[in-house]
């Protein structure tokens, strides 16, 4: 179509919109400017400033490769992760048991001239590999190992026969009572020493152990010149790597029978909790008690005995006995699980596993000869190998 005539434009103004395009204003004509503003002619290419180029910060993320991206996403999962641990781990390492006051009465009282009439007598092969013959309640009295007055109640090593060839006679008790829980005081006037022995007050169920655990409150071996050793012995699943309230030494942590030559987790007692020092002390009282929140232990000289124990007619109350000898709080074992069944044992063994290892017959109490063959040529020597009981009583609660 050509523009009507009279219309500015020409043939050559035609494009793909028509001659409209004619009517646009030419911005070469300085009549045709706005306002009469000067025209400004483009800059020519070497006038043409390049942006400058940002430099963002190492930390603005938008600028990380998707590997540095994944890097770090893994390093904050691992710190959260660690932090989470950490807390719970922090949480756990603080966390100790209530060990709230409990309302005991008294059960079971072993004393007297009847003593001996609430035990058995165990008289077959040691199961601790000693040098001893366990003798039976009839040989135990005709020996004299065993005997029993108003005041107190005696378990001693055969003195007088000499040149033992199958171990020397000895006396292994248990109690006809069982306890899953209590509290358990022991009336001490002498415990053994010298070399070859290794006496034990303690607890377990003889027909399921390691399963229903194994409690030491009085144990040492040899002359026994370094304290006293209380020690639990468990199946899987018991540790004392965990707070703990108690004057005595921790020794291991776990307490697996398995574990570290069946050590068990035990406490080591000062000096005068044990031995020839205890004894010329007038002995004392050793107590236990056994719950779902743990077991603790108390040793008090004979001097010092709470007046909560002395009096007949007082009840126990280990809430006002102060820290405990040893403390195995239930933070890390499950006690009610791990201890049931319990019979009191009380026993004097002669070399076996423990007094017979060199590392203490020889290197720690520097014994002469051979454990057995001491054992066996010097009754004369065991002299000071016997216990002296005053009473036990087992309290339980209400």
């Amino acid at each position: 179509m050509r523009p009507p005539d009279g219309y500015p434009g020409s043939a050559g103004d035609y494009s793909r919109y028509g001659h409209a395009t004619s009517q646009f204003p030419s911005f070469d004509d300085s009549s045709r400017t706005p306002h009469g503003y000067p025209m400004q002619a483009p800059p020519r290419n070497s006038e043409v400033v390049a942006r400058p180029s940002i430099e963002r910060p190492w930390y603005d993320v938008r600028v990380w490769s998707l590997r540095r991206k994944l890097i770090v996403a893994a390093c904050v999962v691992v710190i959260i992760i660690a932090v989470v641990v950490g807390a719970v781990e922090g949480t756990k390492a603080a966390a100790y048991p209530n060990y709230s006051q409990l309302n005991y009465t008294l059960k079971d009282t072993f004393s007297g001239s009847s003593f001996f009439d609430n035990f058995e007598y165990y008289s077959t092969t040691d199961p601790t590999n000693g040098f001893v013959q366990y003798v039976n309640s009839e040989t135990a009295s005709q020996m004299n190992l065993t005997y029993a007055s108003e005041s107190s109640a005696v378990i001693r090593v055969d003195t007088s026969t000499q040149n033992q060839t199958n171990g020397r006679s000895s006396v292994r008790i248990t109690s006809t009572n069982t306890y899953d829980s209590g509290l358990f005081i022991f009336d001490v006037a002498h415990t053994p020493y010298g070399c070859a022995t290794w006496p034990a007050l303690w607890l377990t169920d003889p027909n399921n152990w390691p399963a229903h655990g194994e409690i030491d409150v009085i144990e040492s071996n040899n002359n026994g010149t370094n304290g006293n050793s209380m020690t639990l012995h468990t199946s899987s699943g018991c540790k004392m790597n965990v707070r703990r309230k108690e004057t005595g030494t921790a020794q291991y942590t776990n307490c697996l029978n398995t574990a570290n030559d069946n050590a068990g987790c035990g406490v080591e007692g000062k000096k005068a909790t044990y031995g020839e020092t205890f004894n010329d002390n007038g002995g004392g009282v050793y107590a236990m008690e056994l719950r779902d929140a743990g077991i603790r232990m108390w040793m008090f000289s004979r001097d010092d005995i709470p007046s909560d124990i002395s009096n007949t007619t007082s009840t126990p109350d280990p809430s006002t006995w102060g820290e405990a000898l040893a403390d195995f709080p239930s933070t890390g074992c499950d006690i009610g699980s791990h201890f049931k069944n319990q019979s009191i044992i009380a026993n004097i063994d002669i070399c076996g596993d423990l007094a017979g290892a060199s590392s203490y017959y020889k290197k720690l109490y520097q014994c002469p000869d051979s454990c057995e063959k001491y054992a066996a040529e010097n009754g004369a020597a065991f002299e000071d190998a016997y216990w002296e009981f005053k009473s036990f009583k087992v309290y339980t609660t209400s």
